[in-house]
């Protein structure tokens, strides 16, 4: 297919951006793609300009038809990379700041569970022995803990709309791959290791969380909703759900 049309008619149907950082993505994803059209069309240029030189002249022309070119390329794929890098790091690396919602996301064969910390806002101790999805303690709560009576766990991540978010990653078998393509988002979750991931959900909707990681035999079930509300829903949404979890 013509990358022209893809740059015009096929780029607008991506998943509409429902998070703050979604438009910063897209736009670098577009300048890629310009700037490889723009190459497409340079080397063919080059390729004609090169046939049309007789052999006497081209040693003059040297620099200018190969040398000078590659070198360009070479200083717009740098640049390029860096930016992309440096999008990436902001919902990877920066962190979030300190009024960010904090969130556990657990993923496991082959499902994902998402844990809030309650009113006291400090998660439990979680220990793998203690992981029953069948008991209803997919993520190992320990009840010894003070802190663990008040978690909230839920099959279902719902956020609240303009509100920064702090997920935390997890997995206990395999590495699962996190992603929602409507919020930009794909982050893998590998056990062992507590990775941070942070957004901005922005527009009100339910979105899917996909695995994007081969994970087993039920890898293509492995997936679960996310459903992004106003304030004040998502405020009675988490006050039923505390209600319910611990009457």
């Amino acid at each position: 297919m013509p990358l022209a049309l893809y740059l015009t008619v096929l780029l607008p149907l991506l998943p509409a951006d429902a998070s703050a950082h979604g438009p910063a993505l897209d736009h670098h994803l577009l300048l890629n793609l310009w700037i490889i059209l723009a190459l497409a069309a340079l080397a063919h240029a080059l390729l004609l300009a090169g046939l049309a030189l007789r052999r006497s002249t081209e040693a003059r022309h040297l620099l200018t038809i190969e040398y000078l070119p590659l070198a360009l390329l070479a200083v717009t794929f740098t640049a390029l990379a860096i930016h992309a890098e440096r999008l990436w790091a902001a919902t990877r690396y920066t962190g979030a700041s300190h009024e960010a919602m904090q969130i556990e996301v657990t993923g496991l064969q082959f499902a994902w569970y998402f844990r809030y910390p309650g009113p006291d806002a400090t998660f439990g101790v979680t220990r793998p022995q203690l992981a029953s999805p069948g008991e209803g303690n997919p993520v190992g709560l320990d009840p010894a803990d003070p802190h663990s009576p008040d978690d909230v766990v839920t099959s279902e991540l719902v956020l609240p709309a303009n509100r920064e978010v702090d997920l935390t990653l997890r997995a206990q078998d395999v590495i699962h791959g996190f992603s929602v393509p409507e919020l930009r988002l794909k982050q893998n979750a590998v056990p062992g290791e507590s990775i941070h991931i942070h957004f901005t959900p922005t527009t009100p909707g339910t979105y899917a969380i996909l695995c994007t990681q081969l994970c087993g035999l039920g890898h293509y079930r492995m997936n679960a909703n996310l459903r992004v509300l106003p304030t004040d829903d998502f405020r009675s949404w988490l006050a039923a759900k505390e209600k319910t979890a611990h009457p």
